[in-house]
């Protein structure tokens, strides 16, 4: 029999849909979040356009009230801390039931240099400094914008060119030490840095673009399950993409940046064949990428953003989605059919 709890969309057919009641649970490393978290960067102006608190602390409830228990932000999104501020206030009453993560780096303190490097975005690159003497600083700045006494997760939020991540890993470990973060985390790293973080001091999670349109590297992969390290993944809706809704971008969108969305109508053409596949199994697009990305990897988590709280609690249903051998076959060959035009080449992943 198939429970379909949760879903609000009548299917054309549900004969190998099962859903679960409950929002799972997933672990990193030794911390436990749900299995679908929520990314928090798109609640802050700039990136999606513009967007005033009240959206944004509203949508941070509603994906507290629907199940959600890690929240994604960083130190370098919105001007001047905006984003970490905006969240905690959020969730500021919920505090003792969800994790926070943040990540560090890019928010470089007056008078510091910014070293900078390459990435597969059309404004060419970015700058951080992840130097050590710097770490417990940027820890002590993101408690007071977020309101908190710990961080439950805490990132470099790129690898330093000119620091070695032992440098900055050790810097984080001490906080861990002092009680001021609970766990580590890397981001946008390759496996040979991971694995030399993690001979440091244990790596719970490792965050990484993965979506339908863009996988991780192979080999850190690898490297996550030798080491026992959860993957979090962020971009999952393929910046939105993936929901089938977006047909074009605003001024001031930050996605006017990323080649893809260069070639959207197209784009969008070539993947009508994955939606009509969401159609029929009751779900909305960006459910099934969800579902289908949960299905990857046992500890994988990703973290989809969003500012509407009816499509919040919609994207977290998808965690209660049970796909069968035959759907996921199904999506897995019209997805290999999928040939979005446009480069998305970024933080050393592999498309």
């Amino acid at each position: 029999m198939v429970i379909t709890a949760g879903l609000g969309r009548a299917p054309a057919e549900r004969s190998t849909l099962d859903v679960m009641t409950g929002l799972p649970t997933r672990t990193l490393g030794d911390l436990t979040v749900s299995a679908l978290g929520v990314g928090a960067m798109v609640l802050s102006p700039g990136m999606y356009g513009e967007i005033d608190d009240a959206t944004g602390e509203a949508a941070l409830r509603a994906a507290v009230d629907a199940g959600a228990t890690l929240v994604d932000t960083s130190d370098g999104y919105g001007a001047d801390g905006h984003n970490e501020r905006l969240v905690g206030r959020a969730l500021a009453p919920v505090r003792d039931e969800v994790a926070i993560a943040t990540k560090f780096g890019m928010r470089i303190p007056d008078g510091e240099p910014g070293h900078r490097f390459e990435v597969g975005l059309e404004f060419g690159e970015l700058a951080v400094n992840a130097d050590p003497r710097l770490v417990r600083g940027y820890a002590e700045r993101s408690l007071r914008e977020l309101g908190t006494d710990r961080i439950d997760l805490y990132y470099p939020h790129f690898p330093d060119p000119e620091v070695p991540i032992e440098d900055t890993v050790g810097a984080v470990a001490e906080l861990v030490a002092a009680g001021t973060v609970r766990h580590l985390g890397l981001s946008n790293v390759d496996a040979a840095t991971l694995r030399r973080a993690h001979a440091v001091y244990p790596v719970s999670a490792v965050q990484a673009q993965w979506a339908m349109w863009h996988r991780p590297d192979h080999d850190l992969l690898e490297a996550a399950d030798e080491l026992g390290v959860g993957l979090v993944a962020w971009s999952p809706l393929g910046s939105g993409f993936l929901t089938g809704q977006v047909a074009d971008l605003g001024e001031g969108d930050f996605r006017r940046n990323i080649d893809r969305f260069a070639h959207l109508a197209a784009n969008n053409d070539r993947y009508a064949p994955v939606r009509s596949i969401a159609d029929e199994l009751g779900l909305t697009p960006a459910q099934l990428a969800l579902a289908w990305l949960l299905h990857q990897h046992p500890h994988v988590v990703p973290i989809p953003g969003s500012r509407t709280p009816a499509h919040i609690v919609e994207n977290l249903d998808a965690a209660r989605v049970r796909l069968g051998d035959d759907e996921l076959a199904r999506v897995d060959a019209a997805l290999a059919a999928f040939r979005p035009e446009g480069v998305v080449d970024v933080f050393g992943s592999a498309s």
